[in-house]
């Protein structure tokens, strides 16, 4: 029998604790979002660059009291110049080749990592090295030259155990759905990734803590779930949506077992629903579908193991 947590909770009793963390998640992202502080960070993003919350990540592994980073170029079109012999800041952009199918077969042997685009069409993926400079490396040419917000207070990740046995019941959870589940290093900043392509595949990073690893595994399961049969469809094009539910999933899911991913899930739905202010109300019924079929799948009644 696949490995499952038991609990104490009925079934009942699980469906309406799933419902209020959803409405908690859902309130915590309003009350970030209409903060002035993030309001600031995203008015700054939308109008000048943008980053990823993992290379935000990246970037603050390099340089601890980054604030907010561009390029070269872009600070110059900014109002701001890089002072002469600063050191660079690494961070991964994202590209990708169209491959041939034979290709596409003699990539993955040789340990690339190939999906399937919007089309169907195989395509190898390259996150090439990008060079950025911290604000504090660069002097102010124009006056007028806006100040970014401090972006670091929003989102973090996880320390700590999986106390719970989070990632065991998850892999074979996803074992029983014929899906694959993989602990790999994954290149760059990238938590996990769900592959789509007919592999049926979920591999979460190595690297990361137990309690970050049990959150990632929650959200790509969330993904096999809600997104796996739609990677071809005009909805699976809105990566927005699908991480805005996967995340909420995740939320929801690892609060019912004990784990509070509040410092992580609440700054990173947020961004993702940054142009859409009812986006997590408006994808409840997914979030809950997708959290009642995990929590059947991952967690027991006491009652029912002792039987």
């Amino acid at each position: 029998m696949a490995r499952k947590i038991t609990t104490r909770k009925t079934a009942e009793q699980r469906r309406e604790e799933a419902q209020q963390l959803h409405d908690r998640i859902a309130a915590q992202v309003d009350e970030l979002r209409s903060s002035q502080a993030w309001t600031d960070f995203l008015t700054f993003a939308s109008n000048f660059h943008a980053y990823s919350l993992n290379n935000l990540m990246l970037i603050w592994a390099q340089r601890e009291d980054a604030t907010q980073v561009a390029g070269f170029r872009k600070w110059q079109e900014m109002g701001r110049q890089v002072r002469k012999g600063e050191k660079s800041i690494k961070i991964l952009g994202f590209a990708e080749k169209k491959l041939t199918e034979e290709e596409a077969e003699a990539a993955k042997e040789a340990g690339a990592i190939v999906r399937r685009n919007a089309k169907g069409e195989p395509v190898r993926i390259y996150f090439p090295t990008l060079s950025v400079f911290d604000i504090d490396q660069t002097d102010k040419t124009d006056p007028d030259a806006p100040e970014p917000a401090d972006a670091r207070t929003f989102v973090s990740r996880l320390s700590g155990e999986d106390e719970h046995g989070i990632i065991e019941a998850v892999a074979a959870w996803l074992e029983s759905q014929e899906w694959t589940f993989t602990r790999e290093a994954i290149p760059g900043e990238t938590n996990g990734y769900t592959m789509t392509d007919g592999s049926r595949r979920v591999a979460v990073d190595a690297d990361l803590s137990p309690a970050q690893a049990a959150k990632t595994a929650i959200h790509e399961a969330a993904h096999v779930i809600l997104h796996s049969e739609d990677a071809e469809s005009e909805r699976a094009a809105h990566r927005g949506v699908r991480e805005c539910e996967a995340e909420s999933v995740a939320y929801v899911v690892a609060g019912m077992l004990g784990l509070d991913t509040s410092s992580y899930s609440v700054g990173y739905v947020a961004t993702w629903t940054a142009d859409d202010a009812e986006a997590i109300r408006s994808t409840a019924a997914n979030v809950l579908r997708a959290v009642h079929v995990l929590a059947d799948g991952l967690m027991v009644e006491e009652a029912a193991a002792a039987a």
